[in-house]
């Protein structure tokens, strides 16, 4: 689940009610664990403190484990006037010193969590976990491009970004794509020295595949995709040298979808699949079960919370 609640500014919040039932639901199916993919708020709402701390209160509510992954919308959006007008890198390193210091999950049972920095520190949101014969691996990967900043596209009036700070994010984006890639890459070794049989990747941004109805259009060239290619090519070539399969699941853009999408039209990686979960303003879970004597070790299914 991820997305969610979005409450904008001036209007009457109708989805924040809804979260209670959603966590109720979640635990009355009594799943393992459960991640929460990115963005506990809307990208037109304030990145005050209270926001990250209500987040944290809601995600103890569950009874299993409860992962968080980092989205745009508490982060690389809060440099926006309506957002606050944060320094970006300055919210972030707020989320590791507050949602990514203990080595234990969110919930009210958490499990051990490996992460890719100190607690607290540089990369500690990225967080790598095994369950069964499964390896999952949650990434700080946000939508708005990966904060990576294009030269005379930063500067806006509904931004409070100088140069000086479009130049920091550029920079923070570069470092953590690479330190992103090499997590990625060591996760895959990992889980091939131990023999899984199925890797998860779950991260908040919609890095825009390229689909098979739009086969004179290749996504991954146009603008606002950029910051994705480096990772989406890391993870395509690890793809097709795991003898497992592989699920990347994400949120961003709000419509849920399970399909295969083709980084090259006639490049089906057979054992690749997206899952892209539930967002605002549909407040609903993704059930993922697992099954090592399937062929294809993931099913999903969409769970709609009753009320909601």
């Amino acid at each position: 689940w991820g997305d969610m609640p979005y409450m904008k500014p001036g209007e009457a919040d109708t989805q924040t009610p809804k979260i209670a039932p959603l966590i109720a639901d979640i635990n009355a199916a009594k799943v393992a664990f459960t991640v929460f993919d990115g963005d506990i708020k809307s990208g037109s709402s304030s990145c005050t403190n209270d926001v990250y701390a209500t987040a944290v209160d809601y995600f103890n509510m569950f009874k299993s484990p409860m992962v968080y992954v980092p989205g745009d919308n508490e982060w690389t959006d809060c440099h926006r006037t309506n957002n606050g007008g944060y320094n970006n890198l300055e919210r972030l390193s707020y989320i590791r010193l507050a949602m990514a210091v203990s080595p234990i999950s969110f919930g009210q049972n958490g499990f051990a969590l490996e992460r890719h920095g100190p607690a607290g520190g540089l990369y500690a949101e990225n967080v790598r976990w095994r369950y069964g014969d499964v390896m999952f691996v949650g990434l700080n990967v946000p939508g708005s491009n990966n904060n990576l900043v294009k030269a005379g596209e930063c500067l806006s009036s509904k931004s409070v970004r100088t140069q000086a700070d479009c130049d920091a994010d550029m920079a923070e984006y570069l470092a953590r794509d690479a330190a992103n890639i090499q997590f990625l890459r060591a996760s895959f070794e990992k889980a091939k020295a131990e023999n899984a049989v199925g890797l998860m990747v779950v991260m908040q941004a919609d890095p825009g595949f390229d689909l098979p109805e739009t086969e004179t259009v290749n996504e991954r060239n146009t603008p606002g995709y950029e910051g994705y290619t480096a990772f989406l090519n890391a993870l395509f070539s690890e793809t097709a040298n795991f003898n497992g399969q592989v699920v990347m699941a994400h949120g961003d853009t709000h419509f849920f979808k399970v399909d295969k999408p083709l980084a090259i039209q006639a490049n089906l990686l057979k054992n690749f699949t997206r899952v892209e979960t539930f967002g605002s303003p549909n407040i609903h879970w993704v059930k993922v079960s697992v099954d090592t004597r399937s062929s294809n070790v993931f099913s999903f299914e969409p769970m709609i919370v009753p009320g909601n």
